[in-house]
């Protein structure tokens, strides 16, 4: 058959294309073909920057190259915290693919249940999921050696606390993010944080590191903190502390020991307490550094200060005789009364023996302007300069608000409020020859240059005073101690209840100074709501100073001032409150 007869029998063939057809289909490629090549030179030239964004959003990443955090360090040089690797496990959940086998040695490696684990791994998130934060470095190891895809490890840093639930009121803790919760954590959060660095990278869609972009910033690592703390002296007072709270069934404690000369921190100690690495079921009681945070009336240890201003205004001297017969007076219908009638007290003897009438008879004779002025001036109503989360001022009522039985209440302690660490702070003027120390928390060595507050007579005048209360008819001779002369004020004081006081709820506190010649520390001790028959202030918080002096002063190299011999303590004489 000839070609001429196959055209001419198919009509498709047959028939003519039309000339414009061709043409469109060539402009139609022409158009196309320029629609591409603006498009490519407005993603490559004009919307350049937006699309090279774009291209970072989903590829380039900024690490972050984490610092490391400093140490916290004791007066000695050891450590109270410091930061150790943790690996951190996390997965792309879209391209994890366990099986049941390796889903539960996982598991079990990460310290999860597999129905928690298959929860995390589930999560709509399908690029990124936490597993578990700072792990072990050996399990962290392990579960490299698993090899599964979709599991990826990031180094961490996690903090240690060697001291444990002595040191945790002071040193604090800080969270997964290593950032300061608590305590020294966070007060100096900032100094021992650092600076964290960065490095620009581009990743592939399994997270994996292709290249590095730009310039790396490097860390700058947290700088290390040395604390006036001495670890030694800080555990052993915590020791003998929850000993104190658990014999006397007390609902809590605390104790603080300051160095008179350089006005350093020796000691913060509260009990109840807890592990700064083990902070599940922790209640906000357990947190508390209430040597700095609590307030309370501070009863019979307010009386020596009464003493010394009386003295400081030519009212008395230490042997000036008052009458206190017969145990009680009335003052605006309200009655104080003395836990025992002493009749005839010299100055010395109504400290010696704590007696309310004769406190109350000498401070009748200032000026309530005149007891505020002492009070301020030692730090009551105002707030401890030391740079601690919580610290509180507690409550001094300006004098122009006084009534007669309020200025007669406050001389003896009751009406005010203050911390267990204000009331330490101010008992260095008699440590001191009448000077205020100024505290801190950071490592000092050297003397500190006190605030004149008291002639120094009139401050060795108080602290004999102090000492005589420990003695023999004193009403602290289990504050005695073994190769050390020391001297102090007791304080038992009825907890406030509702408008009123509790008749059966009390915190029994000491404080004082040693040794007696040269003071060099002051230790103050408190006991909240002993239960267990005994709750003035010479049974519960006495033997806690007076065990917390002596090992102080050895580990101070306090040379002892006295001769070391067994004591013989008779029995409490029971104070007025």
């Amino acid at each position: 058959m000839s070609r001429s007869v196959l055209f001419t029998s198919s009509p498709l063939l047959a028939s003519r294309t039309p000339k414009w057809r061709s043409k469109f289909v060539m402009g139609a490629m022409a158009l196309a073909f320029f629609g591409l090549a603006a498009r490519a030179a407005y993603i490559q030239v004009v919307g350049n920057a937006f699309f090279q964004k774009q291209g970072e959003v989903r590829f380039a990443r900024t690490l972050e190259l984490p610092a490391n955090r400093g140490r916290i360090l004791d007066r000695n040089g050891l450590i109270l915290a410091s930061s150790v690797p943790a690996p951190s496990i996390w997965a792309i959940p879209e391209d994890v693919n366990l099986e049941p086998a390796q889903l539960q040695k996982l598991a079990k490696l990460l310290g999860l249940s597999v129905n928690d684990l298959s929860a995390k791994l589930g999560q709509e998130d399908k690029t990124f999921v936490w597993l578990k934060r700072q792990l072990d470095v050996p399990v962290a190891k392990q579960i490299a050696e698993m090899k599964m895809k979709g599991i990826y490890q990031r180094m961490e840093y996690r903090r240690e606390y060697p001291e444990g639930e002595a040191a945790a009121h002071v040193v604090g803790f800080t969270n997964v993010e290593d950032k300061g919760q608590e305590g020294i954590e966070l007060a100096f959060n900032k100094d021992l944080s650092g600076r964290t660095g960065s490095r620009r990278v581009i990743k592939d869609r399994l997270g994996r590191v292709v290249e590095d972009v730009g310039d790396q910033i490097p860390p700058v690592d947290g700088r290390d903190l040395q604390l006036s703390i001495d670890s030694k002296i800080q555990f052993f007072a915590f020791q003998k502390l929850r000993e104190s709270v658990r014999e006397h069934k007390a609902k809590a404690g605390s104790v603080v020991v300051l160095d008179a000369w350089t006005g350093e921190v020796l000691a913060l100690a509260n009990y109840p307490s807890y592990s700064p690495s083990k902070r599940t079921h922790l209640s906000g009681a357990q947190l508390r550094n209430r040597a700095l945070t609590d307030t309370f009336e501070p009863g019979s240890t307010m009386k020596p200060f009464i003493a010394a201003l009386a003295m400081e205004k030519g009212l008395v001297k230490p042997q000036t005789v008052i009458q206190t017969a017969p145990g009680k007076m009335t003052i605006g219908g309200s009655t104080i009364t003395d836990a025992h009638p002493h009749g005839l007290l010299t100055v010395n003897e109504i400290i010696q023996k704590s007696s309310n009438v004769g406190t109350v008879k000498i401070a009748m004779q200032l000026k309530p302007q005149e007891m505020w002025e002492m009070y301020t001036q030692v730090g009551f109503g105002q707030k401890p300069k030391v740079p601690f989360p919580g610290v509180v001022s507690g409550r001094l009522r300006a004098y122009k608000t006084w009534r007669p039985i309020e200025q007669a209440t406050m001389s003896y302690g009751y009406g005010l409020s203050a911390s267990l660490f204000q009331i330490a702070r101010a008992y260095s003027v008699f440590a001191r020859d009448g000077e205020l120390v100024p505290v801190t928390l950071l490592k000092s060595t050297e003397n500190v240059a006190g605030v004149r507050v008291m002639d120094a007579h009139h401050a060795r005048a108080v602290l004999h005073m102090l000492h005589i209360a420990t003695e023999e008819g004193g009403t602290a001779p289990k504050a005695q101690t073994m190769g050390y002369s020391v001297g102090g004020k007791t304080g038992t004081a009825h907890k406030q209840e509702g408008k009123g006081y509790a008749d059966k709820k009390y915190r029994g506190f000491f404080v004082g100074v040693a040794p007696i010649d040269t003071p060099r520390i002051v230790v103050a001790v408190m006991i909240d709501d002993p239960s267990n028959g005994k709750y003035f202030g010479g049974d519960v918080a006495a033997p806690v100073f007076s065990e917390t002096v002596q090992q102080s002063l050895r580990m101070l190299g306090v040379q002892p001032d006295m001769a070391v011999q067994p004591m013989v303590v008779t029995e409490t004489v029971p104070e007025s409150f």
